[in-house]
C-alpha cells in the first residue's frame, strides 16, 4: 500500500484554490460578491486580457481595518459567520472565507483599504499565499483589489483558459447577473481600457435591465410580483411572442444571489404552456425571496446550486405570480411601420428629388400587370365555397353555435354586398322580433352620451388565410385558423365536456404498441374529451364516436395524434385533458386555405377583438397584429 503523505501547506492551498477559482470569471464573482456584502453602493471592475493578466474591483464600500488585512487571506477567515447554528440563516453572498484565500494562492495580490474610522489606510501585497508586503497608505473608504498574472504558479491550469475575449466575456456574465440582482448599487465594467457597463444604480429593476440587456429586451418585458406561502417573487418577464429560441436570458436569484434552479424554470415555462411558441423559451429575471432557513446554499463551492425544503411552494408561487403577470399586462403585438422609403426632409423636397429618393431603395420589378379599381362590386362568393364540415344542417358555421357561447345574430350584419333576395329571407325569418327603439331623455334630465363597443368592420380576406379587419383607428391582421383553434380550444377547457358525434360506422385504428396502450389505459379520459373507444385486439382499438366538431375530419389520423399525445409522462388528469382538447381544436379550426363566408369572418373578428384574454393559439402563435393608423400616416407623410 502507498504511503499517507500530509501535504504540505502551499500545495494543499493550491488544491483548495481550485475548487473556487476556476477561471478570472471566478475570482470577479467572488471579489465583487464581497463588496456588495461591504455594504458598497459603487463597484468598478476593470479588467486585461480577459482578467488573465490583470483585475481591479474597486468599491466604495465598510473596509477592512489595519488589524484585520492579514486575516482575510487566511482560509476560513470571515466576518459572516461566528458558529455552525449561522449557517442555517446565510443572509450574505459570501461566508466562508475561501474568496480571498483561493486568489492569492495562485496569483499576484495587492490589497488598498479604509475604514471611515480610520485615519490612513492599509496597502498589503501577496503573492502564492505569501505576504510580500504591509504599509500606511492614502487611500478613499472603500477597498481596491489589484490581482496580476492569474494562474502564473500553475502553469498547468494556465493552458485550460480560454482566449481571452472569451475569458472577458465569462467576465461581463458575472458582472450582467450582479448587476440585475442588485438594481440598488452601480456597476461598471472597463475591458482593455474600454467601458462596457454602466447601471445607474437608482434602485429600479427596469434600468439595470435596459442597460444590461438593452432597449429591445426592456420593451418586451411584464412585471412580475407575488406573495404566496411567506415566499415573494418580483422582478419581470418577456410577452409570449418575444420568447427567445434558447434559455440564454433567465435569470434567476435567490435572496439576491444567482442560482440555477431547475424547479423555478420550470414553474415559469410552465405558466407559459399554450401562450409560447413550441420550441420557444421565455426570458425573465426573477427574485425569489424565501426565508433564509428554508434553503440550502452550502452544497456547492461556487454557491450556484441550492437545495430547497419545499419544492412544491417554490413551484407555485413562481408560477402564479408569472400567470398574473401574463393575463394582467400582456397586450395585442403591435407591428410598427418603417418608413423606409421616406427621406428626412420629406416636406421640403421636390417632386423629382422624392421620385430619385425612392428609386434608390425600391428594388426593380416586372412590368405591372393592370390593376382593378378597388370601387369595382365585388361579387359575393356563392354559399357552397366554404368546406362543408363546418357548417350545420341550418348553415350556421360551428364554432358560432350556441354551446359555446358565440352569438349566432352576428350573422346578421351587412355583407360587403346584397345577396339575393331569396338568400336574406331564411334569416328573416329566423329574427323576426326587432329591439325596441331607444326611449329618448326626458327633457327635465341632460342627455348622457352612451358608451359603446367600437364596431368591428371586415375589409376582406387575404390568402385564404387571414382576416383583415378595421376597429377604432386600428387595422388587425387576425390568422382565423388560429383565431378559432384558440376559440374552441377555450370553450372546452372553460366547459370541460364536448358535444358528441356518433359513427354510422365504427371505425377501426391500427395504433403502435406504446400508443395502444396508452388509449387502453386512458378509456374514461378520451370519454371526457368526447372520444368513444373500446379495445378491438391485436393494436387496435374502436371508434365509435368522435367530439362533434371533428364531424367531416379523419379520424384515423386525430386518434393516431392524441394516442401520441398521451404518452407524455409525468403529467396530471388536467394537463393531459388540455392536450387532447388542443388536438381536436387544431383539427376542428377552419383551415388556411379554404374560403370563409362573410358572416364567418366578421364573429371571428368580433370575437377575437372583443376578448383580450385570445391572443395566442395552443401552440403559441399570435392570433391577430395590430398596425395603429398613425404608422400608415407616418408611413405615407401624412404626418410627421
Amino acid at each position: 500500500m502507498p504511503k499517507i503523505n500530509v501535504l504540505e501547506k502551499n500545495v494543499a492551498e493550491l488544491i483548495a484554490a481550485g475548487e473556487v477559482v476556476e477561471r478570472p470569471a471566478s475570482v470577479i464573482k467572488e471579489l465583487v460578491e464581497n463588496a456588495i456584502d461591504a455594504g458598497s453602493t459603487r463597484i468598478t471592475v476593470e479588467i486585461q486580457r480577459g482578467g488573465v493578466a490583470y483585475m481591479r474591483i474597486t468599491d466604495n464600500g465598510c473596509g477592512i481595518s489595519a488589524a484585520d488585512v492579514p486575516l482575510a487571506f487566511l482560509r476560513h477567515a470571515t466576518s459572516k459567520i461566528k458558529n455552525a447554528e449561522d449557517l442555517d440563516g446565510i443572509a450574505t453572498l459570501g461566508f466562508r472565507g475561501e474568496a480571498l484565500a483561493a486568489t492569492c494562492a495562485v496569483a499576484r495580490v495587492e490589497l488598498l483599504t479604509k475604514t471611515a474610522e480610520e485615519e490612513v489606510g492599509t496597502h498589503f501585497g501577496i503573492e502564492g499565499g505569501q505576504q510580500t508586503f504591509c504599509e500606511e497608505s492614502g487611500c478613499p473608504d472603500g477597498t481596491t483589489i489589484i490581482v496580476r498574472e492569474l494562474f502564473y504558479n500553475t502553469p498547468a491550469r494556465m493552458k485550460f483558459l480560454k482566449k481571452d475575449v472569451s475569458e472577458g466575456n465569462a467576465v461581463a456574465a458575472v458582472l450582467d447577473r450582479v448587476a440585475l440582482s442588485h438594481p440598488e448599487i452601480a456597476f461598471k465594467l472597463i475591458r482593455d481600457g474600454k467601458p462596457t457597463l454602466n447601471t445607474p444604480g437608482d434602485g429600479k429593476l427596469e434600468s439595470a435591465v435596459y442597460s444590461v440587456l438593452g432597449r429591445e429586451f426592456a420593451k418586451s418585458v411584464l412585471p412580475v410580483s407575488g406573495e404566496s406561502g411567506g415566499i415573494s417573487v418580483a422582478g419581470v418577464t418577456v410577452r409570449p411572442i418575444s420568447c427567445r429560441q434558447a434559455r440564454s436570458h433567465q435569470f434567476v436569484f435567490l435572496n439576491g444571489r444567482f442560482v440555477h434552479s431547475g424547479t423555478v424554470t420550470a414553474a415559469v415555462e410552465q405558466a407559459y404552456k399554450n401562450s409560447a411558441m413550441i420550441g420557444k423559451f421565455p426570458a425573465f429575471v426573477l427574485n425569489v425571496s424565501v426565508p433564509y432557513g428554508a434553503v440550502d446554499v452550502n452544497v456547492h463551492p461556487a454557491k450556484t446550486e441550492v437545495r430547497f425544503s419545499d419544492e412544491r411552494r417554490i413551484f407555485d408561487a413562481v408560477y402564479y405570480a408569472i400567470k398574473n403577470a401574463l393575463a394582467g399586462g400582456d397586450t395585442r403585438p403591435v407591428l410598427e411601420v418603417a418608413s423606409k422609403h421616406k427621406p428626412a426632409a420629406f416636406s421640403n423636397i421636390s417632386v423629382q428629388e422624392y421620385r430619385q429618393e425612392v428609386l434608390k431603395t425600391t428594388p426593380s420589378v416586372p412590368a405591372a400587370q393592370p390593376v382593378q379599381s378597388v370601387t369595382r362590386p365585388v361579387t359575393p362568393p356563392p354559399v357552397t365555397a366554404a368546406p362543408p364540415q363546418r357548417l350545420q344542417d341550418d348553415g350556421i358555421p360551428y364554432f358560432m353555435r350556441k354551446d359555446i357561447m358565440i352569438e349566432r345574430d352576428l350573422l346578421t350584419e351587412k355583407p360587403s354586398a346584397t345577396p339575393p333576395a331569396e338568400e336574406t329571407k331564411p334569416v328573416e325569418e329566423k329574427t323576426p322580433i326587432e329591439p325596441p327603439a331607444p326611449v329618448p331623455p326626458t327633457p327635465t334630465e341632460p342627455e348622457i352620451p352612451l358608451v359603446e363597443e367600437e364596431p368591428v368592420r371586415v375589409a376582406r380576406e387575404a390568402f385564404k388565410a387571414y382576416i383583415i379587419a378595421e376597429k377604432g383607428d386600428s387595422i388587425y391582421l387576425i390568422d382565423k385558423h388560429a383565431a378559432h383553434e384558440r376559440i374552441l380550444f377555450e370553450e372546452m377547457k372553460k366547459n370541460r365536456t364536448v358535444e358528441v358525434q356518433n359513427l354510422l360506422t365504427p371505425v377501426r385504428v391500427r395504433l403502435g404498441r406504446e400508443e395502444y396502450d396508452a388509449v387502453l389505459s386512458s378509456i374514461e379520459l378520451l370519454q371526457d374529451a368526447g372520444f368513444e373507444t373500446e379495445d378491438f385486439g391485436n393494436g387496435t382499438v374502436l371508434v365509435r364516436a368522435i367530439p362533434a366538431p371533428l364531424a367531416g375530419t379523419d379520424v384515423v389520423a386525430v386518434l393516431q395524434e392524441v394516442a401520441d399525445s398521451l404518452l407524455v409522462r409525468g403529467s396530471v388528469q388536467v394537463e393531459r385533458l388540455d392536450r387532447i382538447y388542443h388536438t381536436v381544436a387544431c383539427k376542428a379550426a377552419t383551415k388556411a386555405g379554404y374560403h370563409s363566408a362573410d358572416g364567418e369572418l366578421l364573429t371571428l373578428a368580433k370575437r377575437i377583438l372583443a376578448d383580450r384574454d385570445i391572443m395566442y393559439c395552443p401552440h403559441g402563435r399570435p392570433v391577430a397584429f395590430e398596425i395603429r393608423k398613425s404608422d400608415l400616416e407616418k408611413y405615407f407623410g401624412r404626418i410627421q
